[in-house]
């Protein structure tokens, strides 16, 4: 076997968690074989290098084996060669340390830290706002 589709392989070589999600980021142009966008059915050979982006890192691989069954985690050196180059991983970490992977200030659920903030801002202009007093047993029908 010198031949296997490109999902296939992304999924056997632990890529990818599920086939569908290789195809998905296939289909959605994030896996590009020498630059060229693919296909879910385009074979591979050995020897082909493989970009699979992953943002904010974009991941190299070289084909020394092409294989279409899953195998064991200890067998994947003999699977591919990782050619990533190094400035990705540092672009990687740099975005571990800013804590912002994914997410734009301001925008989704805010963090524990974000809320503590608002409810400093917020707290002292509602203080006291509930401790009236209302004495409902006057004598005092005033009204």
């Amino acid at each position: 076997m010198n031949e296997a589709r490109i999902d296939k392989w992304l999924w056997s070589a632990r890529i990818f968690k599920t086939r569908s999600i290789a195809a998905d980021a296939i289909k959605n142009g994030r896996v590009t074989i020498q630059g060229v966008s693919v296909k879910p059915s385009r074979m591979v050979k050995v020897g082909e290098v493989v970009s699979v982006r992953k943002p904010p890192v974009t991941y190299s691989f070289k084909i020394l084996k092409t294989i279409e069954q899953r195998v064991g985690a200890k067998l994947l050196p003999e699977i591919y060669e990782n050619v990533t180059a190094p400035d990705q991983y540092e672009l990687l970490e740099m975005n571990r340390i800013s804590g912002f992977v994914n997410r734009q200030r301001g925008t989704g659920r805010p963090t524990k830290k974000d809320r503590r903030a608002l409810d400093d801002f917020v707290g002292p202009a509602l203080e006291g706002y509930g401790d009236f007093d209302f004495d409902f047993d006057s004598d005092d029908d005033d009204i």
